[in-house]
């Protein structure tokens, strides 16, 4: 249905975990807003809802081009970021401030609860009946947005995954043993199934890959590893932080209670998982040499590795939330990549409801996970690689052994 054009001011802000792309979203957003003479002055709230609700805004609209491109190129969140779910209370704040400063457009970047937060600010806008456009720039290196074939900075984050298990793959065979990677990723095991992408030669680690979707059995994990060390003589294993028992409890809160104010746990920044993996293994496979790291936030914003795909869409994806709002046919929405099928890779960004995306998640399908649920199979590894882009090129060497004399 068309909608009439407002002339008013815009705001945006960036929400949840930061990624390596997430300033292209911000820089597309802003760069495409100065096309259209209906946005007057351009807003950026620091650290998202508490931003607004604490009037720390900045101006945008001063921004230089060459700055917004440097900015654009850095990652992390450039504006802060927060984890916060607004309350009625927040809610009747939050459109205070929005009249104060005539705000009629609303960008909000973040994953599925940033969505959920949007589309609560939409449903009250409409309630107190204020004209002003919502919109949701789709993010997370979690992957699990509905709607989405995938989500800017999963593959920059994908990209770190996949060169680290490549350089730990590489010490774990200079020097043998176990070792175990845990991965950022509660409900979903994109992330972690990244690190397959890895894999170079054969033989090559991760041997092991366990992700949210199957249940984890410690006595499994641990029968599995064995099977690895027997043909192997060692094991690089990936795990999900958010892998779950039969029950669909989290393995990792069992260690860690925290939750954030949308009731998730709080899974990363802590080693208690891995540790607990790999005492696991000391004592009930007797192996000896048994490491285990925790990637925790390394993988969010590691300066370097980009995808060049994630940077692009990134940028897209952050544009055509201001040609949407702009367009005069839609009032609110989330932007959403969508990809063709076929050989060739190609997306394009499509606008659906807030209600399509807003908390509720997706997860890797059937057809990617191995029948075991330790691996994944051909097909992740064809849908992820051109996301994730080119990977550093490594060798080996051929040399034959010399013959004992």
């Amino acid at each position: 249905m068309a909608t009439e054009k407002l002339v008013g001011n815009m705001l945006i802000a960036q929400s949840g975990g930061p990624t390596v792309v997430i300033n292209q979203s911000l820089v597309g957003a802003v760069l495409e807003a100065k096309k259209h003479k209906e946005i007057k002055k351009i807003y950026g709230s620091l650290h998202g809802l508490k931003g607004i609700l604490e009037e720390n805004l900045c101006d945008l609209g001063k921004e230089t081009k060459q700055n917004l491109e440097l900015v654009a190129q850095t990652p992390s969140s450039a504006l802060g970021s927060v984890r916060k779910k607004p309350t009625p209370e927040d809610c009747v704040k939050v459109f205070a401030v929005l009249q104060k400063y005539n705000i009629r457009y609303f960008f909000y970047i973040g994953g599925n609860d940033s969505a959920e937060t949007t589309h609560i600010i939409n449903e009250a806008a409409q309630q107190a009946g204020y004209q002003m456009k919502c919109f949701h720039i789709c993010k997370t290196i979690d992957n699990d947005l509905r709607e989405n074939d995938h989500t800017p900075g999963f593959g920059s984050a994908g990209k770190f995954v996949a060169q680290a298990f490549m350089g730990d793959n590489l010490d774990n065979r200079a020097l043998p043993g176990v070792k175990i990677n845990v991965i950022m990723g509660r409900g979903a095991g994109f992330l972690t199934a990244a690190s397959a992408l890895a894999r170079v030669f054969p033989g090559d680690g991760p041997h092991l890959i366990y992700i949210p979707e199957r249940p984890f059995s410690l006595p499994q994990f641990v029968a599995d590893v064995q099977r690895v060390m027997a043909g192997q003589k060692r094991c690089v294993v990936a795990v999900s932080e958010g892998i779950v028992d039969e029950t669909g409890e989290p393995i990792a809160s069992k260690f860690i209670s925290e939750v954030d104010s949308h009731g998730n746990k709080q899974l990363s920044g802590s080693g208690a998982l891995g540790d607990a993996l790999a005492k696991e293994i000391k004592e009930k496979a007797q192996i000896s040499r048994v490491r285990s790291d925790t990637f925790g936030y390394l993988q969010r914003s590691f300066t370097g590795v980009v995808s060049a795909v994630d940077a692009k869409e990134a940028r897209l994806a952050g544009a055509s939330a201001v040609k949407f709002a702009c367009g005069g046919q839609f009032n609110n929405g989330s932007t959403a990549i969508k990809r063709a099928p076929g050989k060739i890779y190609k997306t394009w960004i499509e606008r659906t409801e807030l209600r399509n995306v807003a908390k509720e998640t997706r997860h890797m399908p059937d057809e990617f996970i191995n029948a075991a649920g330790n691996d994944v199979t051909p097909a992740f590894i064809k849908y992820a690689a051109p996301i994730v882009g080119p990977l550093p090129k490594i060798g080996r060497l051929k040399a034959a052994p010399v013959s004992k004399k």
